[in-house]
């Protein structure tokens, strides 16, 4: 079929098809299988998403392949499209991080529709983009509504806990599936936030870079009674309390210049990064994500040492989360050396560069026309992310990156603090809005 480039040239979903007339259920469905992603191994793995996946996709006519880095580690592949321009990725992740049902309202695994809202672990990280792109994809496919790019759909294990057993491997050992593709598109992005009135759609298109990293400190053992000043507890407190109480400095990378600069129109003062802390606080919840991508962080988590109260251990381990401003991991790396001082070693379990590109070309446009043409009084800026995604692993093949699951959300719901949270909820409409929308972007590729 021919290019959809316009509104006009893309069929209606309201004459031909419905995108969003399975989306609700498909989450529902997602999130009542438990892929709980412990991080050390345990866990049920995704195979059985995997293989729901994989049979949704196969019952429209879509041939697909599982692969596993580890048994029950499943990762599903896909190809569909046309065969005009460059293949693009699309791309989610299967597993979520654990749940503790008694300190939730509703079951984390009941996928639970109440007060209008799905409830349950993986609702809006990540079960419902996974959710969008299906609905959408076996919409169009059941029409016949095929895009006229050729896509790669990538449902992935692991992404919770690095995509050590998912992307990472999976761009390595399957490359052939990603050959020539210029983008990827994946998660947390396209969401809506409220600034003096105005919706503001947030697209991802940079990510913080991650180090999760581990202190080591190292003294004399020995009898609690007596004098130690090479103390390896002691040594190690003083090294996390500097590396945690660090002021880094407010630094805005290109992206965040730009949001900055749509903040402060609307605010009627200019964006500087002077002023770019207070800026954030426009932002009300979403502001506990922006805030933390002016600058880099640091946040001790964990801390081991010694086995009895009256002997002083020869050893002493933390662990740190640290995140990075993009394009700065050699000076973020070199100051936390300086930081942790000569008695503690530093090294990485997980050291993964940031990524940026800007929001510009065909694909942006694409994004920014589709959530208007459902939203036409809203505003679309790219943000930068404090977390990490699969798109880290997809970026080193050469593709550019941006997150776009597009949730139109009330003013009143804190969704940051949803990630990984507890009462983790989508609302339907957004969920429903969301399929839309991506139906749209798909019909401009």
């Amino acid at each position: 079929m021919g290019r959809m480039t316009t509104p006009a040239s893309d069929p209606s979903p309201a004459s031909t098809y419905d995108p969003a007339a399975e989306v609700v259920e498909i989450c529902r469905d997602l999130i009542r299988m438990d892929t709980t992603n412990y991080g050390d191994g345990e866990g049920p793995g995704e195979r059985k998403a995997a293989e729901h996946v994989a049979s949704l996709l196969e019952d429209v006519g879509i041939t697909t392949e599982l692969w596993e880095a580890e048994s029950g580690r499943t990762n599903v592949l896909a190809r569909w499209g046309g065969d005009q321009g460059e293949p693009m990725l699309l791309h989610g992740h299967l597993d979520v991080v654990p749940a503790n049902a008694d300190d939730w309202q509703v079951h984390p695994f009941s996928g639970e529709v109440q007060d209008g809202q799905v409830w349950g672990r993986g609702a809006v990280d990540m079960k419902d983009f996974d959710a969008m792109l299906l609905s959408t994809v076996r919409a169009r496919a059941a029409a016949g509504q095929v895009p006229s790019r050729p896509l790669v759909l990538a449902f992935t294990a692991d992404e919770e806990a690095g995509g050590h057993l998912g992307a990472g491997p999976l761009v390595e050992a399957k490359r052939e599936w990603f050959e020539g593709c210029t983008y990827a598109v994946g998660e947390v992005g396209g969401f809506s936030t409220t600034v003096r009135g105005r919706r503001l759609y947030l697209v991802e298109a940079a990510e913080k870079g991650m180090a999760w990293m581990r202190l080591t400190a190292t003294g004399n053992a020995g009898h609690g009674s007596m004098r130690h000043p090479d103390n390896a507890v002691t040594h190690l407190a003083e090294a996390v309390a500097r590396i945690g109480r660090h002021p880094w400095p407010v630094t805005l990378t290109p992206t965040m210049q730009v949001l900055m600069a749509v903040v402060g129109e609307l605010a009627g003062v200019e964006a500087t990064p002077e002023n770019a802390e207070e800026l954030v606080e426009e932002f009300g919840s979403a502001s506990r994500m922006l805030a933390a991508v002016l600058k880099h962080t640091t946040n001790p988590t964990m801390l081991e040492a010694g086995y009895k109260v009256n002997v002083v251990p020869g050893q002493a381990t933390a662990r740190i989360d640290g995140r990075f401003l993009p394009g700065h991991q050699e000076d973020f790396v070199a100051t936390l050396h300086e930081l942790a001082g000569p008695h503690v070693e530093v090294t990485f379990d997980s050291l993964q560069a940031g990524l940026e590109t800007s929001y510009d070309g065909s694909v942006a446009e694409a994004m920014t026309a589709s959530l208007l043409e459902e939203d036409p009084d809203a505003l679309v800026a790219p943000y930068l992310m404090s977390g990490g995604t699969d798109a880290k692993h997809f970026t080193k093949l050469g593709m550019r990156a941006y997150g776009f699951a597009p949730l139109r959300l009330p003013e009143d719901l804190d969704f940051t603090g949803l990630f990984h949270g507890v009462d983790e909820r989508v609302p339907v409409d957004a969920l429903e809005f969301g399929a839309r929308v991506f139906d749209r972007f798909l019909g401009k590729l």
